[in-house]
């Protein structure tokens, strides 16, 4: 039998990699050490308000629960320890297998970037409309994406472009490209990205438009939209927030102020790099659901590497793992004034010495709070529904990616932003 050797590897990922390689073993280091396999008792996950916690006893609660599934199938209990053993290995196998094929697939994303009609920086303003011919008298939409992830998630790939298909409908969609923070933008505070490179890039598209400009915002990036929103009006006909955060200590406050307790780590880091690096960003995002990603390459095994599927999983984890650092400043006021003190829904945020507050915004405005998202809970979302006055509250069966960028987001989202920029 001929043996044809695998393909070489394209890409690097999951990231950090030693992480999730690590959370497998600690799963199975749990199995190990769950002497009598009760059925019960996986209540420990759960904190009095429902929200999942990163602990040692979470992976022993899926010891348990797999535990309870063997015995379930038949295992006799003597049996039920070893037996779970040789489920986790089989799992840790598929888990290789899946990160070894994602590695390995031939995809690649092929999209060119629109042309840029404003730089600042490493920033620029891509101009979505030239791919789709729009008319000069269509509305101009300036999107703003998040400062830690790639803008690029908007524009994934063939037939997967939110921004494409919004250009496809009439609109002319702007995004602003963060780019890699250099010198300069290692050093910018909220104040600088809101009430510098922001504010000039909308007024950049408001220039295109001929008048006020349709703006939106996604994940943090609707944060930022928001802000320049009030301090703007001049420049911003209505306001989209999309999985956009307010109320940080919604939900499960103990872990907003974990992820701030944990600022004094991470400075180490920020004063060599002047930047929080991706890996510890990445980390921190496992935090939300830490055993998550083996499950999602397991399946990822699993799938028939030409589908669509295939494809799109890829797609999305190449974005995922190509993040972008966050300029130090940035960081230690997320963490500690988002995160810590809540200060976004307690009314203390303040961008160039003046409070945020979502009353203040008297335009038009469209809030996404997708039903599925484990990285902005809609509990932390709707209150920004609920403080923008007249606010249309739009909340899709979805996932925080998925909403933008899935399988499922032209329904979930796409169609539904278009219907309502199109109506104003």
């Amino acid at each position: 039998m001929t043996h044809t050797p695998p393909g070489p590897l394209r890409r690097r990922g999951p990231r950090p990699l030693a992480l999730h390689l690590m959370l497998a073993a600690w799963r199975g280091m749990a199995a190990a050490a769950t002497p009598s396999w009760p059925a019960s008792s996986t209540g420990s996950t759960r904190s009095s308000g429902g929200s999942r916690r990163w602990r040692s006893d979470e992976a022993a609660a899926g010891a348990e629960a797999l535990a309870q599934r063997l015995a379930e199938a038949g295992h006799a209990p003597a049996e039920l320890a070893a037996a779970a053993l040789r489920e986790l290995a089989r799992q840790d196998r598929a888990l290789i297998t899946g990160i070894a094929a994602y590695r390995r697939h031939p995809w690649q994303r092929t999209l060119a970037d629109p042309p840029a009609l404003w730089s600042e920086g490493g920033s620029r303003l891509l101009d979505y409309g030239a791919t789709a011919s729009v008319p000069a008298a269509a509305p101009v939409l300036l999107v703003v994406p998040s400062l830690v992830n790639r803008a690029h998630v908007l524009d994934l790939m063939e037939g997967g472009s939110m921004l494409r298909f919004l250009a496809a409908r009439g609109l002319r969609p702007l995004l602003l490209d963060w780019g890699w923070p250099g010198e300069v933008e290692r050093r910018f505070t909220l104040t600088d990205y809101i009430a510098g490179r922001l504010e000039r890039a909308l007024a950049a598209a408001a220039a295109e438009a001929g008048g006020a400009a349709l703006l939106a915002g996604y994940c943090m990036g609707g944060l930022l939209a928001l802000a320049a929103a009030q301090r703007r009006p001049d420049l911003v006909r209505a306001l989209a927030v999309l999985a956009t955060p307010w109320d940080f200590h919604a939900g499960d406050p103990d872990r907003a102020r974990a992820l701030a307790a944990a600022l004094p780590l991470y400075e180490p880091a920020l004063a060599f790099a002047d930047a929080l690096p991706v890996d510890i960003l990445q980390t921190m995002f496992a935090a939300l659901d830490p055993f998550g990603i083996a499950a999602k390459y397991r399946g990822f095994a699993r799938l028939d590497p030409g589908s669509a599927r295939a494809r799109l999983f890829v797609a999305l984890e190449d974005w995922l793992n190509d993040g972008v650092p966050l300029a130090a400043p940035v960081a230690r006021e997320c963490l500690s004034g988002w995160y810590g003190r809540n200060e976004p829904a307690r009314g203390a945020w303040r961008v160039a010495g003046l409070p945020v507050e979502p009353a203040a915004v008297r335009c038009p405005s469209f809030v996404a709070v997708p039903g599925r998202d484990r990285i902005v809970p809609p509990e932390s979302a709707l209150p920004l529904a609920e403080a923008l006055p007249g606010a249309m509250l739009h909340q899709p069966t979805a996932g925080h990616i998925g909403m933008a960028a899935g399988s499922g987001a032209e329904a979930a989202l796409w169609r539904p932003l278009a219907d309502w920029a199109s109506a104003l």
